[in-house]
């Protein structure tokens, strides 16, 4: 069958693909931020298991409540809820990345790749601040 009996008018077909994908774009920190931007989104979204956790065992009484606050002492709740920490503070400020760009600033290659490691040295440092405060205010590790 040719082109044409198959419907096509515009001629022989191209080897390259229909839209541009992976191979196609250069790897830049703006390009994975980006993606890690998407990824935060769905650790948050399955963060929030965590606080519905919370409120259930609140509401239903002191043994759900302390099995839950032992899971969150254990280092492997500890680590869970530094990572989501890190994930909400690292979704945020994505968010104001993407707000300066929707006010038109913030296009050009350098200010891009600022503002990406911006949000990857911000988000950072913020969790260890809000770790470190909330430590603090506990009276410090127990």
């Amino acid at each position: 069958m040719t082109e044409l009996e198959a419907g096509s008018t515009t001629g022989p077909r191209r080897s390259r693909p229909i839209s541009p994908h992976l191979q196609v774009y250069k790897l830049t920190l703006s390009f994975v931020m980006s993606g890690f931007h998407r990824i935060t989104g769905a650790v948050l979204y399955f963060g929030m298991l965590l606080i519905a956790w919370w409120l259930i065992a609140a509401a239903s009484g002191p043994n759900a409540y302390s099995y839950f606050e032992w899971f969150m002492g254990s280092l492997i709740g500890r680590l869970v809820l530094f990572g989501y920490t890190w994930a909400l503070l690292h979704h945020m400020i994505g968010g104001i990345r993407h707000l300066i760009w929707d006010v038109g600033l913030g296009f050009e290659p350098a200010e891009r790749e600022f503002m990406a490691m911006a949000t990857i040295v911000g988000s950072i440092l913020l969790t260890l601040v809000v770790w470190v405060v909330g430590y603090l205010a506990m009276g410090g590790p127990r």
